[in-house]
């Protein structure tokens, strides 16, 4: 191909160096960011939590309730995606999303009920990590959260097939327009395989990013017994 376009699937020589150097040379955080006193986090992680949620979600992070979950793959490799946050106990240190038990993540959580889920938010510098086991919700608690999403996430929900092999997107519109005409004939209805997973917490970091680079992390760890949260800092 002329004209300086790729050849090969190769991205070209000059795109690269570009990308190199604004990689190298362009610090991330490198702006004021809000301080953070982990003395006086409060006892438990699900309170902290939801006070950065709400900082983030009032300075209008994009997408702050977007969180990765991490799984690990039927190959016994990690795996990752993009889900919305549903809900968070903080008493019990439960941390809710929703998904096809018959997708991926579904599948893999049925084999190996275990994950991770990673909030970054950019304007705040802050990052969440949460770590534990996984526990389907009540599926009539599903069907209620379910009726109460976006037209458009529900028929989304209901055209399904979710990472199977998709011949042509003319094959999509068909299925996407299929769905909203059964949406429209049952407003009621409940996309088969919807779940809600819990994820119990066995462990919560915190992480405050400063420019300066002198970042703090805090960890809360569950006890062994269920006998309450451990607290301490770690060097960053």
């Amino acid at each position: 191909m002329s004209g300086g376009g790729m050849t090969g699937g190769e991205a070209p020589a000059a795109d690269l160096a570009a990308l190199r150097e604004l990689l190298l040379g362009r610090p991330a955080m490198a702006r004021e960011l809000p301080g953070f006193v982990p003395e006086a986090a409060p006892a438990g992680p699900g309170e902290l939590f939801v006070s950065w949620l709400l900082d983030a979600l009032r300075v209008e992070s994009p997408d702050a309730q977007v969180v990765t979950l991490s799984t690990v793959g039927l190959d016994g490799a990690p795996d990752a995606r993009i889900v919305v946050l549903r809900d968070v106990d903080p008493e019990l240190g439960v941390w809710w999303f929703a998904g096809d038990a018959r997708s991926p993540k579904g599948r893999q959580l049925a084999a190996e009920p275990r994950a991770a889920l990673t909030w970054y938010w950019p304007a705040l510098g802050r990052q969440v990590r949460v770590r534990g086991e996984v526990t389907p919700g009540d599926a009539a608690a599903a069907g209620e959260v379910f009726r109460l999403l976006s037209p458009k996430s529900r028929a989304a929900a209901l055209v399904g097939r979710q990472s199977e092999r998709l011949g042509t997107a003319q094959e999509f519109w068909a299925a996407w327009g299929a769905a909203e005409r059964e949406l429209a004939a049952e407003p009621g209805l409940v996309a088969q395989g919807y779940t809600q997973y819990g994820v119990r917490a066995r462990e919560v970091e915190f992480w405050q990013g400063a420019a300066d680079r002198r970042h703090l992390r805090l960890v809360y760890r569950r006890g062994s017994r269920d006998d309450g949260w451990r607290r301490e800092l770690l060097w960053p």
